[in-house]
């Protein structure tokens, strides 16, 4: 595998060191990309000792062999350690005035980044939205660690440790496992018109379920997104559909849902909608102290579509989520058993809403429980929910 290490001028630097000596070490082909400001902590010679390949920053050298271009292409993955504020500003705003974001635009590659600051900074709002915008591009986005920085402050803002890092880049690896096979994911929440203002909705934020398109897209799969209300969209995707209502994503699955090799209805569907929908706006004078409406219940396209596919004959692998308040895990468990006998699909996928810590997380924790009564506990980033469950899908699908 070809790996670039791109290396950013912070005071982290020194354990780029180590991290292109694992890489080295496992048989990987190593080039590191510096910026100006990294030479400033650790020199060219060092980082080619380690690599075994030459080091040369400058955009405007060999430009007969269009150097960048020429860079993205090669790579398998490229991983930023460390990533100052200063880069993922640069990064976040398509900005290319170096080799290094020359190759980031250009690459199609998986890409890594490990940023590295002070706890102030990496709390700062435009950091925030910069690591935001990246993540919704498509980016692995490691963490950063807790502890001793620079100074005598600690707090978060410090550099994984090196073995943190690649065995993180490890994990994002398209393995082209899902190659050839055709994924229709739903994302999001529906809203319900109420008037031309206000609508009956939930908390979903998307996350989960985009996460798992990108985990199916990052192996090969061809991925169709139907999202529902979401705030920020991936480019990456092969297919992005929009739905606003409960009818519109009915709409919209009745189309795309032949010659599919996976559903998976991550998307949070709301079970009423206002039997009638005011046009304008419904004002306080003319309602009184109370407002009562007449809700309708929408169809269960969970079980609806399952029940076409089946009766098709095809061999689509169905998976369902299912969002319930529980005191526990075996509470959980069993209500999550009784929704997968209820909608028939292959598989689904419990959380545990309760108290409203899910929603618009960056973390998730559930229960992927299948037709064969096997019953499997994920947890962490939404990301590596993601991947666990495309492992399990994976798995089912060969």
């Amino acid at each position: 595998m070809h790996v670039i290490v791109g290396v950013t001028g912070g005071i982290a630097a020194y354990k780029a060191t180590t991290l292109i000596r694992l890489f080295t070490e496992a048989g990987h082909t190593v080039k590191v990309i510096p910026t100006q400001n990294a030479l400033r902590f650790i020199g060219a010679t060092t980082l080619e000792a380690l690599s075994h390949n030459k080091v040369d920053p400058d955009l405007y050298t060999d430009v007969d062999t269009v150097k960048h271009i020429e860079l993205a292409k090669s790579a398998d993955l490229i991983v930023i350690a460390p990533a100052t504020a200063s880069f993922l500003a640069r990064y976040a705003n398509g900005l290319a005035d170096d080799l290094l974001s020359n190759v980031l635009l250009a690459t199609i590659a998986p890409v890594v980044v490990a940023p590295a600051m002070h706890t102030e900074m990496w709390n700062h709002d435009s950091v925030t939205q910069n690591i935001s915008t990246l993540r919704n591009r498509g980016v692995h986005i490691i963490e950063p660690a807790s502890g001793r920085l620079t100074g005598q402050d600690s707090g978060p803002g410090r550099l994984p440790e090196p073995q943190e890092i690649f065995d993180f880049c490890m994990q994002q690896l398209p393995t082209n496992s899902l190659k050839g096979k055709k994924f229709l994911v739903t994302a999001g929440g529906t809203q319900e018109p109420i008037d031309d203002v206000r609508f009956i909705g939930n908390r979903s934020s998307g996350k989960q379920g985009i996460e798992i398109a990108l985990a199916a897209k990052n192996r090969g799969a061809e991925v169709t997104l139907i999202a529902a209300n979401v705030a920020e969209l991936p480019a990456s995707l092969d297919t992005v559909l929009l739905a606003n209502t409960a009818a519109e994503m009915k709409s919209l699955l009745d189309s795309e849902i032949d010659e599919i090799d996976c559903l998976v209805m991550a998307a949070a569907v709301s079970d009423y909608r206002a039997e009638q929908i005011t046009s304008g706006k419904i004002k306080k004078s003319n309602t009184g102290d109370r407002l009562s409406l007449d809700l309708v219940q929408n169809p269960d396209l969970l079980a609806e579509v399952v029940t076409r596919i089946k009766s098709s004959g095809r061999k689509t692998l169905t998976v369902g989520f299912a969002a319930e308040a529980c005191d526990s895990p075996k509470s959980l468990e069993e209500l999550a058993i009784k929704k997968l006998a209820a909608k028939g699909c292959d598989l689904i996928v419990a959380n545990n809403v309760a108290g409203g810590q899910v929603f618009n997380s960056d973390d998730n924790q559930a229960l992927v429980i299948s037709g064969k009564g096997q019953v499997v506990s994920v947890g962490g980033s939404k990301r590596l929910v993601a991947n666990e469950i495309i492992d399990i899908i994976s798995d089912m699908l060969s």
